[in-house]
């Protein structure tokens, strides 16, 4: 039975992240898919000294430990990955256990921008290294003009991007 959980880096309800992660999703055809919640209080060291590691962090973390693999798809903030997401390793970092120690990962990005979000891609990749993850090297998957690349039912619509996608699920099937 395997387990994939997906991480979006995007909080937004209408977030194409979301959306991709989704489609990946569709496309490995795992037994059991989750998709984690990052909505997470800001990290804090005198927080976690007080009252320890939040519940909901625990929870991804558990995630993390007990999926086969894990994909992420990152927006491109300022030239690097979300708040959002980096508050969530950040969090996941400091729980017992190391979940991302050896753990077969895929990271794509969906941005407004011409490039797709390219440099979130290589940020995400910076803040994951100290976890020692798998984090496969390709393909990349850099869905650019977001917005404008699913359909009404969510579903993604560009032929190159399924193409890349269908290849980066099957790697990553591989690596498990």
């Amino acid at each position: 039975m395997t387990k994939l959980l997906g991480i979006s880096g995007s909080l937004r309800k209408a977030s194409t992240n979301t959306l991709l992660i989704h489609n990946a999703a569709a496309i490995f055809g795992a037994d059991e898919f989750t998709l984690a919640d990052i909505d997470l209080p800001l990290y804090n060291g005198d927080v976690e000294d007080a009252d320890g590691v939040p519940a909901k962090v625990q929870t991804l973390s558990d995630q993390i430990a007990a999926a086969d693999a894990v994909i992420i798809s990152t927006p491109e903030y300022n030239k690097a990955i979300s708040g959002s997401l980096k508050n969530a390793l950040d969090w996941v970092s400091r729980t017992k256990g190391g979940p991302w120690n050896g753990k077969p990962v895929a990271i794509m990005s969906a941005a407004a921008g011409r490039a797709g979000g390219e440099r979130a891609q290589f940020s995400l990749r910076l803040a994951m290294m100290a976890f020692r993850p798998d984090i496969l090297q390709g393909p990349e998957v850099l869905l650019a003009n977001s917005s404008n690349e699913f359909d009404e039912n969510g579903k993604l619509t560009g032929e190159m991007y399924i193409k890349m996608l269908t290849e980066l699920m099957d790697a990553l099937k591989a690596r498990i």
